[in-house]
Parts: structure tokens; sequence; C-alpha cells
């Protein structure tokens, strides 16, 4: 193979894995069904990267310098809508999900957050990490500057801002206030032992872990999306 030769497989290669990856930050429809009779695509943000491996289906909006993973999964084909925030993290193996949020011709509010006057199946806000595995299954509002471990769930539930879930912890049918930490493992399902949960102190071992974390994904984001040099705003 001469030179010439390999320059042109090279540049062909780029120009179909450039393509695939705007493929995947598009996004596809949801189809039609009888808890969900409206077709709806992905809104993503320009600034944002889904990796080709990940797949963001339906009635979905994902905010600035967002980073989505492979094998990350957010489906707004059920439940919806659904947000991610801007610089939120979706790591490897993260499910968005929520129960149906139509049926019988009539909206289940139910399953359903309020935020800012609109009703969402899943709202995540402003630098949240998802991180490996972990699951965010609506009805469920996760507010801003919060971490949730791997192999975490959150389901039923709001979280408060700048909150942990630790690891492999499950919080279920809750409101869990700000500034509050869910010890890895423990699994919370009555409001009693929310209101119980130990406030973040400046001595808490992961008190500063998600600002790092949003670090380091929002540069992902920026350098896999072709923006290497941008730094943002802080």
């Amino acid at each position: 193979m001469t030179n010439r030769e390999r320059t042109l497989l090279a540049v062909t290669a780029m120009t179909v894995l450039a393509g695939s990856v705007r493929v995947a930050a598009q996004g596809r429809p949801n189809v039609l069904t009888d808890f969900n009779p409206d077709i709806e695509s992905p809104t993503i943000a320009p600034t944002a990267f889904v990796d080709p491996q990940a797949s963001v289906i339906g009635n979905v909006a994902i905010g600035n310098r967002v980073y989505v993973a492979p094998f990350a999964s957010v489906r707004g084909d059920e439940g919806q809508p659904i947000h991610i925030g801007d610089e939120s993290n979706v790591q490897d193996g993260v499910v968005l999900h929520a129960l149906e949020t139509f049926a019988d011709g009539q909206a289940k509010n139910e399953n359903t957050y309020l935020v800012e006057g609109k009703r969402y199946g899943v709202y995540v806000g402003n630098r949240v990490s998802l991180a490996h595995q972990s699951q965010v299954h609506g009805p469920a509002w996760v507010e801003d500057d919060v971490f949730v471990g791997m192999k975490a769930l959150v389901f039923k539930a709001h979280i408060g801002k700048g909150s942990v879930i630790e690891p492999a912890a499950n919080v279920i049918g809750v409101t869990v206030a700000p500034g509050r930490y869910v010890p890895a493992g423990m699994t919370v399902t009555t409001q009693q032992a929310a209101d119980a949960l130990p406030a973040i102190t400046p001595d808490y071992r992961f008190a500063r872990l998600n600002a790092a974390v949003v670090h380091v994904n929002t540069r992902l984001a920026d350098g896999y999306a072709g923006r290497a040099g941008h730094r943002g705003e802080h």
C-alpha cells in the first residue's frame, strides 16, 4: 500500500468516525405507543458530547458541556421529558428512565416532578455527576451539584442540592434535604430515615468529590467535542 493510499484510508476512517459521532449526538426519536402519543427527538447542546456507544432516545434535553459516556442509556420514550443540566455527566453504564407519564389519554402527574413550572419524568440539574452504573429512575428530581455514586439507585425521589449518594446506596420514595449524604450501601425508603441522614461538613471525606468529577468530565466533553482549548467560565 502506498503512502497516498494509507492517507486516503485514514481520512476515510476519520470521516466515518466523525459521522458516527454526529449521528450519536443527534440521538433518535421515540416510537408512538398508547403511553406516548407524540414523537420527540432529543435536544442536545452543541457543546455537549454523547459517545457513539451511548443511547439517547426520545424527549430528552441535554445541556451545555455535558458528557455522556459509552453504554449510558437515556430513554425518554416512556416517562418524559428527561432533562440533564449544564456541565453534568452521565458515566459508563448509567441508566436514566422513568415510569409512564401519560396513560389512557391523560397525563400521570403522580409520575412527575414539577420543576420551575414544568413537569418532568426525570430532572437532573447542573453539575451533577452520575457515576458508573448508577440509575436515576423517574419520577426523580436531582438538584444541582449532586454526586450519585457507582451502582447507586434513585427512584421516586427528590435529592437536594449538594448532596452525595455514596456507591451502592438506594434512595426510594423520599426527599433528601440539601447538603446531606447517604452512606455507601444504605437503603433509604422512609422519610424519617431521610430526615436523619448526616449533613455534609468540611471534613466529610467526599465533600469536594463532585467538583473534581465535574472538572474532569467537562474537560472530557470539551476534548471529545473538538473544543480542547475551551476552559469554561468559573
